[in-house]
């Protein structure tokens, strides 16, 4: 593999395109392609972005969210399933959802949200959301995935 080959990531793109809930996440700290029951790391976050997005590959790029939002979230929220099972409901800090209900989240708190569409089942919610500051929405969503039931 070459360091500076943009292709250098098409097949793991490959791999996590045939996996069910695969994804590239982008934070601060760098991205995280999920994939089959691995991860792969990196700083590259543009160059694997771009890659990802051509090839269709759900990205969730949340560097531009504020850090106490994307914290919350990624502390407080449920994982996103990856080659396995949802999780059923209540979803907690320890249960996997589905990545279109993570991703709701993250697009409503501000993130960079491609190639996952958005499923009236988890958008909804936020139609029932009080307005405020992004942090009680972030609280309004927790406390709704972890109610029970759909």
């Amino acid at each position: 593999m070459i360091w500076d080959d943009p292709n250098r990531y098409d097949d793991y793109i490959a791999r996590a395109l045939a996996t069910p809930g695969g994804h590239l996440s982008i934070g601060r700290g760098g991205f995280t392609l999920h994939f089959e029951n691995a991860r792969l790391t990196g700083y590259d976050d543009d160059v694997i972005k771009a890659v990802a997005v051509a090839a269709g590959l759900p990205v969730i790029d949340s560097r531009m969210v504020p850090f106490e939002l994307v914290a919350k979230l990624a502390v407080s929220g449920p994982m996103t399933a990856v080659n396995a099972e949802p999780s059923p409901r209540p979803w907690h800090a320890l249960a996997y959802a589905p990545l279109a209900a993570v991703a709701a989240a993250y697009r409503k708190a501000g993130a960079d949200v491609i190639n996952v569409p958005e499923e009236p089942q988890y958008e909804a919610c936020f139609a029932a959301m009080p307005p405020g500051p992004a942090s009680a929405m972030i609280d309004f969503w927790l406390n709704h995935v972890r109610a029970q039931g759909e």
